[in-house]
């Protein structure tokens, strides 16, 4: 047999012995990870506290600056750019976190005799309204920080009055450059952010 005729069976029996090592090497290759789910849930340590009184607050989801509100994880290297990391997500957006740690940031100070969320066809004394303006791992600082900002208004729900407003800025430093420790700072800033919050909902409604 010539060259020629020999070709297609050497390719022929190149491609059985091939598709088996092809078949292996896709079932060797590792298992795509799923992103670490990571949370928001640090309250403070102390609070301030009153006695109770005939009073309940509403406490709304808090809104959420549009490049914030997902379950991304962002972070900044570089000036006026913003990323998310790939294997590190929340595991709720950063407003479903913070809503249920205001109500019991606000129950632990025994000021209000209800601590309520929406839905509540009810009427309430005070309505406790957030916004996250700013929640980020800042890689561009020495050390690197947790950049955490809140804008707070707290309202009388009866007479549909505003009684005062409030931003709350805090820059967290992190331990190491590492989402993990951006985490953990992260939680640190929000427990300092809930104590301020109490504050001065107390100071307003005293």
């Amino acid at each position: 047999m010539n060259r020629a005729g020999r070709r297609p069976i050497v390719n022929a029996i190149f491609l059985m012995l091939a598709i088996p090592l092809l078949s292996n090497c896709a079932l060797m290759s590792p298992p795509k990870t799923e992103p670490k789910k990571e949370v928001l849930s640090k309250l403070p340590p102390e609070l301030p506290q009153q006695k109770s009184q005939a009073a309940s607050v509403l406490v709304f989801p808090p809104e959420t600056q549009a490049i914030y509100d997902t379950t991304q994880i962002a972070y900044a290297i570089e000036p006026y750019q913003v990323a998310y990391f790939s294997q590190h997500e929340w595991g709720e957006t950063p407003s479903q976190m913070l809503q249920p740690l205001l109500v019991r940031t606000l129950q632990n100070t025994h000021r209000f005799n209800a601590v309520l969320t929406p839905p509540h066809a009810g009427r309430t004394t005070y309505a406790l309204r957030t916004e996250i303006v700013e929640l980020l791992q800042d890689f561009r600082s020495q050390p690197a920080t947790v950049q955490l900002t809140l804008r707070i208004r707290l309202s009388d729900d009866a007479a549909n009055r505003l009684i005062a407003t409030r931003d709350i800025s805090l820059r967290e430093p992190m331990l190491q450059k590492t989402p993990e420790a951006g985490v953990a700072a992260a939680n640190e800033a929000t427990a300092k952010a809930l104590l301020e919050v109490a504050r001065f909902v107390l100071d307003k409604t005293s």
